[in-house]
């Protein structure tokens, strides 16, 4: 027998990620006119997104503010009383901000940041999309048809942060919210970089240095497709319309996701999986760990060109904007 701790199974997915844009009209023009996204509400500063096979009211909310970056991540708990133990417990880290009544698509959650800064929310209830008759699919397990312009995007997928201290931020994951390490790059005995998931996605969270041990950044959004064919169409369509294509498609190592990066007009950069590598299913899966040296050409590109110095390096800031997002 092997030695088994309980896991931790009160967080259920990542639901929404909001992101400030200092071009709001054009970074939503991004979303639904090249990734085929539908706006389902407008309140205030915020324009509020899904993807045709998202079930939940909205997956992205993209709120107007001076600089580009991350609003808020937005997860949600397996129950109810799921997520008031997990509540208790991000009490006692104090990096707890408190409840709040809830946004558009999502009743009352718990706020709180990560150690490097990053906000946060744990909720439970949760709006449904409810679809127009004109846009009902005939496959009774889709949502909504596939939109007809662009390259629809189908699901969000994950989200990749930048932190002064990535091994502090993936053990506050790891021991308060019950994520578990899939992949991990150590440098000098150091955890510098996790690939953490609450499922069986290889990853719903990755934490990466920030080099300047600026705290608080975005390093990227993920959009799921499905289809590696998907990002040749998109890269395409994006090139013929001048917007900027960091990384063209591309497979990964670690992960060993097909993927490319883009930039939005806002300036959040914004990645796009043609698929999702692979699923964990083994209960006991022991992370995989790269030494930081065999990373360049094997863990961040394993089929495609290296990736350029501005992947490595930039990120977004948190931001708060004058504008107030609720």
């Amino acid at each position: 027998m092997t030695d088994y701790k309980e896991p931790i199974l009160d967080v259920a997915q990542l639901a929404h990620v909001e992101i400030f844009s200092p071009k709001p009209e054009e970074t939503v023009e991004f979303f639904t006119r090249f990734l085929g996204m539908e706006v389902t509400a407008r309140s205030g500063q915020s324009v509020y997104l899904r993807a045709y096979e998202e079930a939940y009211h909205n997956s992205l909310k993209v709120t107007e503010a001076n600089e580009a970056g991350l609003g808020h991540a937005g997860w949600r708990a397996m129950s109810p009383q799921a997520l008031q133990r997990r509540v208790e417990v991000l009490k006692g880290t104090g990096l707890g901000r408190g409840w709040i009544d809830g946004d558009i698509g999502h009743g009352e959650a718990y706020q709180f940041t990560l150690p490097d800064g990053q906000l946060m929310e744990l909720f439970w209830d949760v709006d449904y999309y409810q679809c127009d008759n004109d846009y009902k699919s005939k496959l009774l397990n889709r949502p909504s048809k596939r939109p007809e312009q662009g390259v629809p995007v189908r699901r969000l997928d994950h989200i990749n942060l930048m932190s002064a201290n990535p091994q502090n931020d993936a053990q506050f994951m790891i021991d308060n919210l019950g994520f578990r390490l899939r992949e991990g790059i150590e440098a000098e005995g150091n955890l510098i970089g996790s690939w953490l998931s609450v499922s069986n996605l290889m990853h719903e969270i990755a934490i990466m240095p920030e080099p300047n041990q600026v705290p608080g950044k975005l390093h990227h959004l993920c959009f799921w497709y499905g289809v590696p064919q998907n990002l040749y169409e998109v890269a395409d369509l994006l090139k013929e319309n001048d917007i900027f294509i960091e990384v063209p498609p591309n497979k990964h190592g670690i992960s060993q996701a097909f993927c490319m990066y883009v930039y939005e007009p806002g300036g959040n950069r914004i990645e796009l999986f043609g698929d999702a590598g692979y699923l964990i299913l083994d209960p006991e899966w022991k992370p995989v760990i790269w030494d930081m040296e065999d990373v360049p050409g094997y863990g961040d590109t394993w089929i495609g060109t290296a990736f350029p110095d501005s992947w490595w390096n930039e990120g977004t800031p948190l931001t708060v904007p004058e504008i107030s997002k609720k």
